[in-house]
């Protein structure tokens, strides 16, 4: 299935990107006695890994990893990692070095000798093979300025992956997608949203923040291929094993239950919000790589937040206690709260009116709200712009187009997608579709062509809808289709 998706802006990536390092003797040992055991529920009394620490001895320690890794949780031996250790000790690497006894190492009558390597026609073939391989390896991991670049959180036969996709649309109206590279994630992907803003240093890059269902936040650099860590990780599960009895103790800051919903900042680069189930929101600085603030204005599970793009203070947060809430996080004050029939499921700022916002609910609703208006009492019912029977089940996500005004997106358990016009706030269905994914989890709007909408549900197959293939799309809102965004304001970190 597919939890969640997320556009890259064109031209960010990396144009090839970058092998990861492998990790360092001591990261490997903090990943085993820490995180793998951890995860993987293994009591005190299991068989820990014997990592013998003298200088250069890689060999003993890929011996000693492999043992540690060769049993799963019912202790049978892991198909995987067992051909890893048998290939080590068909390697026999601790004789490697050593001189084969009764072996004649120079021929005898045979000419082996040319005077120069150009002249062997062997390693002449050799060097010509292998700069065509290489060239045909750079080619293949080559990002172009011009790609759009999707990210797919997925899980499928028990594992759980980031997926880096690649969507080329053809001239002739044909388009072809695939996996460029992905990266192993060790918890369930809930949500995710990409930014901008390296950990630490707050330089322009490449990452994505990824929430899971531990209560933990993983940020992880794009332009980075075969990175088996995070770059970043907030909050989470301060012990590195599991002691039977005792409580989990949190990091500092942490959420104590899954986090839902993740929303960046894109004007105070720095910034990331996020929704939990254990009824918070938080606001975390990535540069000073800490929680800021958390919020206790929800009496149950947070599902989703939203920064305004117009008043970058403002976040908007969702709850499964039938209610909406606007934060001033200037003042730290509640600027409106709204009340609705039903769990929030989704939400989303309209891009073309600094006022309003649209939810969508559990119940198959979705109704449009005006920030400056707001009820008085929690507990009676808000004045709405308009509501909107969608769905007839849980409409999970909305999208708004980034260019033409009114032109919203909903997606639905029911397994539909469709597509409306919200004109003088009466909203009217302009197409729909069932996309075969199964029931619909996110749907998204690219920021840099506008009409193309990314669909991921249940079934697992990322999806593209070019919505202008829809007459209806063209007749309403055709004329948008070659208008630029307006750039966003620049504000420091």
């Amino acid at each position: 299935m597919i939890s969640a998706i997320s556009w890259v802006p064109k031209g960010v990536s990396k144009y090839v990107p970058e092998v990861a390092e492998p990790p360092s003797k001591e990261e490997i040992e903090e990943i085993v006695k820490g995180d793998l055991f951890d995860r993987s529920g293994e009591s005190e009394d299991e068989e820990e890994m014997d990592v013998d620490t003298g200088e250069g001895d890689e060999v003993s320690q890929a011996h000693a990893a492999a043992n540690a890794l060769n049993k799963d949780q019912d202790g049978q031996s892991s198909v995987v990692v067992q051909s890893i250790s048998d290939g080590l000790r068909e390697l026999d690497m601790d004789h490697y070095d050593d001189e084969d006894e009764g072996i004649e190492i120079f021929g005898k009558g045979v000419d082996l000798y040319y005077p120069s390597n150009d002249m062997d026609p062997y390693l002449k073939k050799d060097k010509e093979e292998n700069e065509d391989d290489d060239d045909e390896e750079i080619e293949d991991m080559t990002i172009k300025p011009t790609d759009a670049v999707i990210l797919c959180a997925r899980n499928e036969d028990e594992v759980n992956l980031l997926e880096v996709c690649i969507f080329e649309e053809a001239e002739d109206g044909d388009s072809n997608m695939y996996v460029h590279h992905d990266i192993i994630l060790p918890a369930f992907p809930l949500c995710m949203d990409w930014l901008d803003c390296r950990p630490k240093s707050g330089e322009k890059g490449n990452f994505v923040a990824i929430g899971t269902m531990e209560p933990a936040i993983e940020v992880w650099d794009l332009n980075l291929i075969d990175e088996v860590q995070p770059l970043l990780v907030l909050g989470g599960v301060s012990m590195k094993k599991k002691d039977k009895g005792k409580k989990k103790k949190f990091k500092k800051g942490s959420h104590r239950d899954s986090v839902l919903g993740l929303a960046w900042n894109k004007e105070v680069r720095n910034v990331i919000a996020s929704a939990s189930a254990d009824k918070t929101v938080k606001v975390w600085d990535v540069v000073q790589e800490k929680c800021a603030e958390t919020l206790k204005h929800h009496t149950d599970k947070v599902q989703s937040v939203a920064w305004s793009r117009h008043a970058p203070e403002l976040l908007l947060s969702g709850s499964f206690d039938k209610s909406v809430a606007l934060m001033d996080m200037k003042s730290l004050k509640e600027s409106g709260r709204w009340s609705v029939d039903s769990a929030v499921e989704s939400m989303a700022w309209d891009p073309h009116n600094e006022h309003a916002f649209v939810i969508s609910l559990e119940n198959g609703m979705v109704q449009c709200f005006d920030k400056r208006t707001t009820s008085s009492n929690s507990t009676s019912a808000s004045k709405t712009v308009f509501t909107l029977h969608a769905h007839e089940k849980a409409v999970s996500s909305v999208s708004f187009c980034p260019v033409a005004p009114n032109f919203l997106a909903t997606g639905s358990i029911d397994k539909m997608i469709k597509l409306w016009d919200i004109s003088n706030n009466q909203p009217a269905c302009v197409a729909s579709q069932n996309p075969k994914a199964g029931k619909v989890f996110q749907i998204s709007f690219s920021q840099d062509n506008p009409f193309l909408l990314a669909i991921g549900g249940l079934k697992g197959k990322l999806q593209v809808w070019d919505t202008l293939s829809e007459q209806g799309i063209v007749n309403r809102f055709g004329m948008y289709n070659n208008r630029k965004l307006n750039p966003i304001p620049k504000s420091d970190p």
